[in-house]
């Protein structure tokens, strides 16, 4: 893996990355010192770009190629849409990494690093900068946690259809909109007055 730093001229930013939704959050100068404190990562096959447990505090844009996120090892999903952001919890937290992101044939990333941008944009200077930042990231982690939701639903429904359960037959669901949900009452057995 080989790193690189991201070398533009001000207010000359490739097309390709003003199509990536993070970096159009910002204006013209805003962009600039995002990218200049920017990397460009050029991987190999098999290199690793974030390495679960370890703490650090970039977020990743994949610019060409495809990258397998692994957690304990085992291949749990893959990153290959161009513009497609990743390690955006470092910008919130600073826990250790959850997953390790490797590259799955020859890729291209952006990494951004925040703990420099807060050096060139401190927070309490420029809060539009900051606002600007964090709303992305949130707007990102809600896409990331309603695709997560409906995975889980599909596959909680598959888990019921091998089980041979109708799909009714679960109370962690809500009820559907417009049916009544069971109350305790109807559930336990009437007592006869003594």
């Amino acid at each position: 893996m080989k790193e690189f730093a991201y070398i533009h001229d001000d207010g000359d930013v490739p097309a390709s990355l003003r199509a990536v939704p993070l970096l159009s959050s910002f204006n013209e100068e805003q962009l600039d010192d995002v990218l200049n404190s920017s990397s460009l990562i050029d991987c190999d096959k098999g290199d690793v770009v974030i390495q679960e447990g370890t703490i650090d505090s970039r977020l990743y844009i994949l610019l060409s190629g495809e990258l397998d996120v692994c957690v304990g090892g085992k291949r749990f999903a893959s990153i290959s849409r161009a513009g497609e952001v990743f390690g955006e919890l470092a910008l919130v937290n600073q826990d250790r990494r959850a997953a390790s992101v490797i590259a799955a044939n020859r890729a291209v990333c952006l990494a951004v690093d925040q703990k420099f941008l807060q050096d060139l944009r401190p927070r309490d200077q420029d809060p539009e900068f900051h606002a600007a930042l964090y709303e992305f990231v949130a707007r990102l982690i809600a896409r990331k946690l309603e695709a997560t939701s409906r995975r889980v639903a599909e596959l909680e429904k598959e888990l019921r259809e091998l089980k041979g359960q109708p799909a009714e037959e679960t109370e962690s669901r809500p009820p559907a909109k417009g049916r009544k949900a069971p109350t305790s009452s109807s559930k336990s057995p009437r007592r006869s007055p003594r």
